[in-house]
């Protein structure tokens, strides 16, 4: 039991503090429709992070490759903001799409300039949750705290956006600075967790919860304790079965999430069946 803690007792607070930050956002990103908003602020950042690698020849968890990474989510947010009130022939969802294949090819193309480039392409998929140190901790607890703290600041813009994000945007109430303020918090949780475990686990944790709590009709403080619950459980049970199987942590806690979702989807048929 010592040695589980111990090589497993970082790995599972990086998991909580990703699963409940990225389950709030998770709440907002379903009724607005965007659900590849992480996978393509995600590629995003990580062109950033290409980019500083062959530039300034810095590695890892530098403190350029956060700020190359944090300028292109700026740039991004910036740009996802902007577009809702000024393209209505298409979906804002088809141009994160758009941005996102875009932002796919930059990187491979930077890849196969960059020497050791299959190593960023392989870190950005599955990240490398079980080398999660004490710094990585306390910046993401530091720095996901302060979002959650902001979040909360101006809950009542946000949610009404939320509510009513199909319905084309006033450029007099400020929607553009809101959507921004939004999508760039977002992004830079993204950023951080991606480092940690990957763009698989990350849309996992981003989606999936959220997901499994909107069968539920049930105000937002019960829905996050729903999905706070599913993202921890299925967490520790990755986690185990990761550790005892010797399989990669990521995409275990992401099939862990999966098999939930397909748990919660029977338990609604069943109970509309006998309603």
């Amino acid at each position: 039991m010592p040695e589980i803690i111990q090589v497993l007792g970082l790995p599972f607070l990086a998991c909580i503090l990703m699963g409940l930050i990225l389950g709030y956002f998770g709440t907002h990103v379903l009724k607005r429709e965007v659900i590849f908003i992480d996978i393509a602020l995600a590629q995003i950042a990580a062109v950033g992070s290409i980019v500083a690698h062959i530039a300034f020849d810095v590695h890892g968890d530098s403190l350029t490759v956060y700020l190359c990474s944090f300028g292109c989510v700026l740039i991004a947010a910036a740009f996802y903001a902007c577009v809702r009130g000024r393209i209505f022939q298409i979906s804002l969802e088809a141009i994160i799409g758009i941005s996102y294949a875009i932002a796919a090819a930059a990187a491979l193309f930077l890849v196969g300039v960059a020497p050791g480039g299959h190593i960023h392409v392989q870190h950005m998929l599955s990240g490398s949750v079980l080398w999660t140190n004490w710094r990585q901790i306390i910046t993401c607890f530091i720095v996901f705290t302060a979002i959650g703290l902001c979040l909360y600041c101006v809950r009542k813009s946000v949610t009404g956006i939320s509510n009513n994000y199909q319905q084309n945007p006033d450029k007099k109430d400020g929607l553009i600075f809101w959507d921004f303020i939004f999508y760039l918090l977002l992004g830079i949780v993204i950023v951080l967790s991606v480092r940690i475990s990957g763009v698989v686990l990350v849309f996992a944790y981003l989606i999936i919860p959220a997901t499994i709590s909107a069968g539920l009709n049930a105000k937002l403080p019960i829905r996050l304790v729903v999905i706070w619950t599913a993202a921890i459980t299925a967490s520790f049970g990755g986690l185990i079965f990761a550790y005892f199987l010797d399989f990669s942590i990521g995409p275990t806690i992401a099939l862990f999430l999966g098999v939930e979702l397909i748990i919660a989807a029977l338990i609604n048929v069943l109970r509309h069946v006998y309603n």
